[in-house]
Parts: C-alpha cells; sequence; structure tokens
C-alpha cells in the first residue's frame, strides 16, 4: 500500500528534525525517514566529540518550535565572549556591549537532535519512520515523488526534502549539481578535560599552518579545534593521548589553561559545496545537502537551522493560501530566501580563512589593522557580534522567534 504525505523528509539529523518540527501542528501530512537514531543520553556519559556553536537565531528556531527546552534539561554551555587574535592584533566580543546574556551555545550535536527528534513525536501530523533506509527514490517531473524504503513500505511524497548530508542521495537521484572543491586543510577535534572550571569564553586564533579554536564545554571539559595540513592532522591523530597533551602544551597559547587529559580525538577534511539551485518542482535542498561550508566561524549548523525555519515558512504560507506545495513558483521564494544568505555567508568565510592564512606582509598589516579597527569602533564591533549571533540580514520569522502556525 502506498502511503500519501504531502512532504517527506529524507534525514532526521539536526536540519531535518526541524523542518518537521517547523510544520509540526500544521494541516499537512509529514513523514520523516531516518536511517540511524542517535543513542539515548544520560548526564553522567562524556561529552561527545561533534558539537556545534549555536547562534542566538538557532536558540529562537529551536524555542519557538518547541525543542529547546530538550536541549536544557539535558547538557548546554552558553558563552558570553568570543575572542580572535593573531600575533599583533586581537579584539574581543562580549554579548554584555549589546544587551543579550550570551552570544550563543555550545550544545553537542546529539543533543539537539535528540530533543527535536522528541518534540517532533509530539505532533500527530508527523511520522518517524526510524530506523529503516532507502531502497529507491522515483522522481518524475509533475508528479509526486516515490520512495521505497528497505522495510517494503512505499511513500509518496508531493515535496521531497533532501536533508540528508552532503552526499545527499535524494540530491543524486533527483540530478541537482553541486560547486565544490576541498581547502586541502584538515581539522583535528581534541576532547579535554582542563584544569578550568566552566568557561563562558570561545576564542580562535590565526597561524600560517592553520587557526587554532577553543570551545567551552560544561564542568571541566573543551573542545580543542585544530586546523593543519592533512599530514600533519594525520600524525598528531594517531599520537597517544598523553604525547599529544604535550603537543598541544607546546602549540597552544597559555590561555587555554592546564590540560589535566586528552580524552578523545577525531578529524575530518574541509570542504566547501554548494548546491547549483536548492529546488526543482517537488523538490526541495537543506543544510548539507545543500551547502558545505568552512567551519571557521561554526556556521554550519546555523545556516541549516535557518534553512529549516524559511521551507517551514514558504510551506506552512502556501498551504494556507491553498496554493500546490510542489509548484516551482512555491519553492522558489525559498531559494531567493536563502540560497544568496548562505552564498555571502560562504564567500565571507572564505575571504577569511585566505586573508588569515595568509603571510604576505601587505595582508597581514590590513589584518591586524581590521582587528584593530574592530576593537576601537564598537558600531562596526556590535554588527560582527550582531552578524555572528544570526541577528542580522533576511531572517525567517522562527529565528525572529515568531511563530508561523
Amino acid at each position: 500500500m502506498k502511503e500519501i504525505y504531502d512532504v517527506v523528509i529524507v534525514g532526521g539529523g539536526m536540519v531535518g528534525a526541524a523542518v518537521a518540527c517547523s510544520l509540526g501542528g500544521s494541516s499537512l501530512k509529514v513523514a520523516v525517514i531516518e536511517n540511524s537514531p542517535p543513542p539515548a543520553f544520560t548526564i553522567d556519559q562524556p561529552h561527545d566529540l561533534r558539537v556545534s556553536a549555536l547562534s542566538i537565531a538557532s536558540k529562537n528556531i529551536l524555542e519557538t518550535i518547541g525543542a529547546w527546552e530538550g536541549v536544557t534539561r539535558r547538557r548546554f554551555c552558553p558563552f558570553r565572549r568570543m575572542r580572535v587574535w593573531e600575533t599583533a592584533g586581537d579584539t574581543e566580543f562580549c554579548s554584555d556591549d549589546i544587551g543579550h546574556s550570551a552570544l550563543g551555545y555550545i550544545v553537542e550535536n546529539r543533543i539537539t537532535q535528540l530533543a527535536l527528534l522528541e518534540r517532533l513525536q509530539d505532533f500527530e501530523n508527523i511520522t518517524l519512520i526510524c530506523p529503516v533506509g532507502i531502497k529507491k527514490i522515483n522522481y518524475m517531473t509533475g508528479q509526486p515523488s516515490e520512495i521505497e524504503l528497505e522495510n517494503g513500505q512505499l511513500l509518496s511524497a508531493k515535496v521531497l526534502v533532501a536533508a540528508d548530508g552532503g552526499q545527499s542521495r535524494v540530491r543524486q537521484a533527483v540530478g541537482l549539481g553541486v560547486t565544490s572543491w576541498d581547502y586541502k586543510q584538515h581539522a583535528l577535534v581534541i576532547y579535554v578535560e582542563t584544569a578550568y572550571e566552566q568557561q563562558d569564553i570561545t576564542w580562535q586564533r590565526f597561524l600560517a599552518s592553520g587557526p587554532q579554536a577553543f570551545l567551552p564545554l560544561t564542568g571541566n571539559y573543551g573542545s580543542i579545534v585544530w586546523y593543519n595540513s592533512p599530514d600533519e592532522v594525520n600524525r598528531l591523530k594517531n599520537l597517544s593521548h598523553e604525547t599529544l597533551k604535550e603537543e598541544l602544551i607546546a602549540a597552544f597559547p597559555d590561555c587555554l589553561g592546564e590540560i589535566n587529559k586528552v580524552l578523545g580525538v577525531a578529524s575530518f577534511p574541509l570542504k566547501r559545496q554548494h548546491a547549483q539551485n536548492y529546488v526543482k518542482p517537488g523538490v526541495v535542498l537543506v543544510g548539507d545537502a545543500a551547502h558545505m561550508i568552512n567551519p571557521l566561524a561554526g556556521q554550519g549548523v546555523n545556516i541549516g537551522l535557518l534553512d529549516a525555519a524559511a521551507l517551514g515558512e514558504v510551506l506552512i504560507e502556501a498551504s494556507k493560501k491553498g496554493l500546490e506545495l510542489s509548484d516551482l513558483n512555491v519553492l522558489r521564494r525559498y531559494e531567493k530566501m536563502r540560497r544568496n544568505e548562505n552564498l555571502r555567508m560562504m564567500t565571507v568565510m572564505d575571504v577569511f580563512y585566505q586573508v588569515f592564512s595568509n603571510e604576505v606582509l601587505p595582508i597581514k598589516f590590513i589584518r591586524n589593522l581590521g582587528l584593530g579597527l574592530a576593537e576601537r569602533i564598537l558600531p562596526a564591533k556590535n554588527k560582527v557580534m550582531r552578524n555572528a549571533m544570526g541577528l542580522e540580514g533576511n531572517l525567517p520569522k522562527l529565528a525572529r522567534g515568531e511563530p508561523i502556525l
């Protein structure tokens, strides 16, 4: 038997689950397909290696769709300050300067996903199908998509949402192309126990070999991100935890504080990827399926959640007006809201990456001058903060804390 849905979301990660929750309580019949449910969370578990710095806009989205409480009763770490510096210049941002209690929140990806999956099950119009793999996707322009699952279920979707990551099977099945390139640099993520109690600052230092970053976690723990060449990251990754601790002590600034232990290590390559189009009739790309960004400022998850908020807003509005959800003109409104915004953020990150990874003297002078000016010119500094918090640009309603139902 074919099961008929208005919207089928492939991928129940943070972005896919957020799309579903944004449609929760509406008249739309929604299914979420996820092949690998996240493990349950207990408060005494070590922190996961995969964490994100959620912006204020992301917190607004999660709060408005009812998932933020699921984060706060598990584990999260607010930060008030952000420091950026290199050899001859630095600046520090503080949320107090613009009247906010925090610049953002460090949250384990699994916790955000669990909170969203928990929330979507509160809605009668949403069906979570998990765990299950996809056997086949049939797409023909002008007709509902058909998704055949490995458990034998057959789903029909007016709108098929690709929230299945950078190697999106949906995107490939419907023939939406991408432009991509590697940065020829990897990031090493190191979970550490520190002598400091929970900190309220995240910082990034720039070196010729690549940035060094620190993200605070709850308790005496932190997440260190060390960008370097693939060969050097591979060497560091294969050291014993004790030897890696000595390398950290030698390479990282004193403000990191004493490191008691290295508790976990992972690495990933840096890649940029952007879909040439986000939509086709009856198909939409969100999150990593649409874009992969340099993780320099931790904006990947944040722009993915903005995608989810924008798509939810477009589909709810179209439904209220009685429009055909799969119509290209409807879906292009989402693309118009998000593609140029995402491209702008990707370009800013690329310029930032190139300028701060460059040892040519005139460029070094310009970036040090820029950091110095950012420290001294308050309006410019505050605008940078608001951008980092996701409070600038063409924001969807949910990102402003406004409901869409």
